[in-house]
């Protein structure tokens, strides 16, 4: 398995650790729910060194890119991050990523651990001019997330930086925090306020320890996958490979105001507009079980005698205490409030429609 610049930490913490997509990654260390709720009512420290960097740079950057996602980076200015997702010719999706620009015609590709080869091979695949330069950076990052209420407060006693003025989706290159030069963004995957910081790789662990000491009184917990994953979950926030696809399109997936058919053409483009003019044959919606049992990946929804679609993603949301899913099913059976069956084990467990996200702060 492939190692972060944080796998002794984990270790000496006591993490658990898991292969995560071919990464040694720490699935917990004292425990999901506890680690869940830490980030919920203070503050947690995920080591994401596993997400996959790409930059792009050169004349026509931004041209290039806007042919290659969904949403709009037109109006972009240094500084600020943009989330889209990436599709296929069929409208499926190649990957959602974070796209941040780093300067003019300089941008930084932010992709899933699990897709990091696949889209790079993608992008360069599908440019066939010269002045672009398309580079895997992934190795040269370490890339810590803090996430909760508490980030501001905890983060602010180590960088001389006004974390206030850095606002939602916008970010400061090369701030002073702990003693390291870092890229700092107010973006994250729990549902809450928080930062990513990217580092040299070398300087990741130096970072981590200064974090969690500057936290260590306001009761900062270092966190692992499993929470993160609860944590996105309740949010309502997409896992590729679970809620997105190569056979599920962001349209289908609820992400419609991240693809923007006025901007001009793009891979994927004619489908997607269909499926917004007409609606989509099928949709990704919240579920609550009304009977005992917990919806799981890949179990099968029913509803008048017949099959409707899948649980995408499901369990038992920490904070709200009820167990809950997203599915993808038939348009015909998603509005809200609808009774369907979820296919549990060879018994069929009544749940109804519900809105999301489950939980917003």
């Amino acid at each position: 398995m492939k190692r972060t610049p944080l796998y002794e930490i984990h270790r000496e913490l006591g993490g658990k650790i898991i292969d995560f997509g071919g990464w040694a990654l720490p699935v917990q260390y004292t425990g999901i729910i506890k680690e869940h709720n830490g980030v919920r009512t203070c503050a947690g420290l995920f080591d994401v060194s596993h997400m996959g960097e790409i930059l792009i740079t050169g004349n026509g950057a931004e041209e290039y890119i806007q042919k290659m996602v969904t949403n709009d980076i037109s109006k972009m200015v240094e500084g600020r991050v943009v989330y889209s997702p990436m599709c296929y010719e069929n409208g499926g999706t190649v990957d959602d990523l974070l796209i941040y620009k780093m300067g003019e015609e300089s941008y930084l590709l932010v992709v899933n651990a699990s897709n990091t080869q696949k889209d790079f091979e993608w992008l360069k695949d599908n440019y066939h001019g010269h002045d672009l330069s398309i580079r895997d950076v992934s190795e040269s990052y370490g890339l810590l997330a803090i996430q909760g209420p508490a980030s501001q407060k905890i983060l602010q006693k180590i960088t001389p930086e006004p974390l206030e003025g850095i606002r939602f989706f916008r970010f400061l290159q090369d701030i002073d925090v702990g003693g390291v030069k870092a890229l700092v963004s107010r973006t994250g995957y729990t549902g809450e306020d928080g930062f990513e910081l990217y580092v040299p790789a070398h300087e990741a662990a130096r970072l981590w320890k200064e974090i969690l000491d500057a936290g260590a009184q306001e009761g900062l917990v270092p966190a692992g996958l499993g929470a993160r994953d609860t944590l996105r979950f309740e949010a309502a926030l997409p896992l590729y490979g679970q809620e997105l696809t190569p056979e599920i399109t962001p349209v289908e997936a609820g992400l419609g105001r991240f693809v923007k058919p006025n901007k001009g053409d793009f891979i994927g483009r004619d489908v997607l507009i269909e499926q917004m003019e007409a609606g989509p044959n099928r949709k990704l919606v919240g579920l609550e079980m009304l009977d005992r049992g917990i919806p799981r990946t890949g179990y099968g929804v029913e509803a008048d005698g017949k099959d409707i679609g899948f649980v995408t993603s499901g369990g038992m949301a920490p904070t709200l205490r009820k167990s809950l899913g997203l599915a993808l099913i038939d348009r015909d059976y998603s509005n809200l409030g609808t009774e369907i069956l979820i296919e549990m084990r060879g018994r069929a467990q009544k749940a109804k429609v519900i809105d999301t996200p489950f939980y917003s702060k």
